[in-house]
């Protein structure tokens, strides 16, 4: 019996173990000098997972939304529009940016006032978009968004970004998954803004009066 048990120990150490290690190996993303112009375009939004319980009821409304990533005129910063459909109405907004530096996270920063609100992490495929954010409230919150070139997601992507979510602490039930049910109401405009325009951050829907409310919270709050 005390045997059993010995060998029923060992083997969860071992799989703990491994668990840790996986978790050590989903680093930020290192870029390198064609960071930037990989990043560019359209990114279909696939889902969220938060531990803040807000988010997670605006999460819920999202059916669709995308980001366009644009070119400003400093190479390593990248002007970020986010776009959602909630129920009938689009919301779109362009409150934060990419930071790429070279050797160092690629950082999206607040528009406003520079804050690092959160990071690009590591990924398999060129063709997913993985954000950390963090957030602080009266204690510090975790939330990780996935985004991808298409919305044709494949088993592997999916399960990935569970394990991502999985290492930041994030629970399964934690994680939504864009319906994508209703037609795609924004339209996405070509656009290129200095580094000033770009921090001066904009909100439009065609209900004003809800552009701060549910469905806009991922990459503003």
């Amino acid at each position: 019996m005390a045997l059993a048990c010995i060998v029923t120990f060992l083997s969860l150490a071992h799989i703990l173990n491994a668990m840790r290690l996986h978790c050590e190996l989903l680093l930020p993303q290192i870029p390198d000098n064609t960071t930037a112009s990989k990043l560019l375009g359209k990114w279909f939004y696939i889902a969220g997972a938060s531990q803040f319980p807000f988010h997670l009821l605006e999460m819920v409304l999202i059916d669709n939304g995308y980001l366009d990533v644009n070119p400003t005129e400093q190479e390593q910063e990248l002007l970020i529009n986010q776009h959602v459909t909630v129920r009938d109405k689009c919301f779109s907004s362009n409150s934060t940016y990419l930071e790429v530096s070279i050797n160092n996270a690629t950082l999206i920063k607040y528009a406003k006032n520079q804050r690092t609100m959160g990071k690009l992490m590591n990924s398999s495929s060129k063709e997913i978009f993985l954000i950390q954010y963090q957030m602080h409230k009266e204690k510090n919150y975790t939330g990780l968004y996935l985004y991808a070139r298409n919305q044709n997601m494949s088993k592997t992507q999916l399960e990935e970004f569970r394990d991502h979510a999985k290492c930041l602490g994030l629970r399964e039930e934690e994680i939504i998954y864009a319906p994508w049910q209703k037609k795609e109401l924004c339209q996405m405009k070509e656009t290129r803004q200095t580094i000033p325009q770009a921090r001066r951050p904009q909100m439009q829907s065609k209900d004003n009066s809800e552009a701060s409310g549910a469905g806009h919270q991922q990459l503003t709050t």
